[in-house]
């Protein structure tokens, strides 16, 4: 995909910046739609502000007496919040659409993947997506060749005289804005109510549609995340932590929505509403995580993202240490963007105390903590004692290990698969010990992005076709 772009103003000075920053909550309205495509402008400045007061805080702490009581105080609010994950119980799924008495007007489906250079993997995508179960005149497939070098192209075009579904929309080098500009050039080519986005090596089970449409009866829905799952585990170490990591996400998207928090949209298997993404404004091309975006947008405009756990869409895994650390530290400074960009409007309550308060705890545990993790460390170091932060950090190590055994748990029982606590207890801890790289990716990612000038580097995952089916039965 092209690099996107977008402008970035790092001249500043402290006290201008806080000024500017503090009066963007008044300059908006509780009434007023989120922008359209944030333009990106001054992140550098605010992750400067974000890290200078993190970093500050944590030196503060450390020099007042009463520095442990507030951070004891603090992990007291996050156990009870994780409490309540822990125990909350996931809403009932939608019945599937059954053909027994087909509804000649059910929803149509619009499904859409951008591709770049992805001969090896796009033909057995296109083949899955045309023949799923679900009336052929209903949903239609839009397949974005986003300028591929390779056999891509030809390999569409010889696919759509095959599938009456599959239409093909070639880019050029000179349309921008990467998978975001992908997705807003045939959206309005497309007639579906509802618009499906894969990616390039999904693997999709045929009877998705009927699992998913059902959900979008809620007239405040306003998108649905499919479960994802890692078809390469067996490789190596790497992909099985991504695989332990999905199936945290599921516990924790489950528990989220459960207790009236954020649901989040993951890119490859999400599903929204066409009227909730045309009021959002389509994707924004001004982010390095569409995704990630959107979700923020959908639920700041006040609609819903629910979570389909089964069946799930499949997809590979990255193999190596090196693409791992830079697909992560893409997610990690995606989602941080949009917190950078949202701050005003989340300040104002616009998401309802709720989200709110779950999105919060969510950020001190994503990104606060890995933050302040650098200097609290470096400071235990030079008092020569046990870092401040331990009691946040331990609890929120206990509830990620915790999260992996009951995700994990709910995948066995799914799959109805035989019950071996041992198995489960050491994936969960080869998982815990494999999410250990998020600290280092975001305290790197965060300091970066505060004093780098921004150098936007799009680096392909490479996809092979891999497949290693029922990873849970071993």
């Amino acid at each position: 995909m092209p690099e996107n772009s977008w402008p970035e103003n790092d001249s500043y000075n402290v006290p201008d910046s806080l000024h500017d920053l503090l009066m963007e909550v008044s300059e908006l309205s509780d009434s007023e739609v989120v922008p359209l495509y944030p333009s990106g402008e001054h992140r550098r400045r605010k992750a400067a502000l974000v890290l200078a007061l993190i970093w500050s805080s944590t030196l503060a702490l450390h020099v007042y007496v009463g520095g442990f009581w507030l951070i004891l105080g603090l992990t007291m609010v996050m156990g009870v919040h994780s409490l309540r994950l822990l125990i909350a119980r996931p809403p009932k799924l939608p019945a599937s659409l059954s053909w027994q008495h087909p509804d000649p007007d059910v929803p149509r489906v619009s499904l859409l993947v951008a591709a770049k250079n992805e001969a090896a993997v796009i033909g057995a995508l296109v083949k899955a997506l045309c023949e799923l179960d679900y009336p052929r005149d209903r949903y239609e497939l839009w397949l974005i060749d986003d300028n591929s070098s390779d056999q891509t192209p030809t390999i569409l075009d010889d696919l759509a005289k095959q599938y009456s579904q599959l239409r093909v929309l070639h880019r050029t080098a000179k349309d921008q804005g990467g998978k975001s500009g992908a997705l807003n050039q045939v959206l309005p080519l497309t007639q579906g109510d509802i618009i499906g986005v894969f990616d390039a090596d999904a693997q999709v089970p045929p009877d998705l549609l009927r699992r998913v449409v059902p959900f979008f009866s809620e007239a405040q829905l306003g998108a649905v995340q499919v479960r994802k799952a890692i078809t390469n585990y067996r490789t190596n170490f790497w992909t099985q932590g991504q695989a332990t990591e999905m199936a945290l996400d599921t516990f924790f998207q489950q528990q989220r929505i459960a207790i009236g928090g954020i649901g989040e949209l993951r890119g490859n298997g999400q599903f929204v509403r066409r009227q909730a993404l045309e009021a959002c404004g389509g994707w924004n091309e001004a982010t390095i995580t569409d995704d990630l975006d959107l979700t923020l947008r959908l639920h700041l405009n006040q609609w819903d993202i629910d979570f389909l756990p089964l069946p799930p869409v499949q997809e590979e895994g990255v193999t190596y240490f090196s693409a791992l650390w830079h697909q992560r530290n893409r997610w990690a400074e995606g989602g941080y963007q949009r917190y950078l960009d949202y701050w005003p409007l989340m300040a104002r309550n616009r998401l309802g105390p709720q989200k709110t308060f779950d999105l919060v705890m969510f950020w001190i545990t994503q990104y606060g903590l890995p933050t302040a993790a650098v200097p609290d460390l470096l400071l235990a170091l030079v008092r020569q004692q046990v870092p401040l932060l331990a009691p946040v950090t331990s609890l929120t190590l206990a509830l990620s290990f915790l999260g992996m055994l009951a995700g994990l748990n709910r995948i066995r029982r799914s799959q109805k698969l035989p019950f071996r606590p041992l198995s489960l207890v050491i994936q969960a801890l080869q998982g815990t010990v494999y999410m250990m790289h998020w600290f280092l990716v975001v305290a790197s990612m965060t300091t970066r992005v505060a004093i780098r000038p921004k150098r936007l580097k799009w680096v392909k995952t490479m996809h092979q076709g891999e497949q290693d089916a029922q990873w849970l039965a071993e």
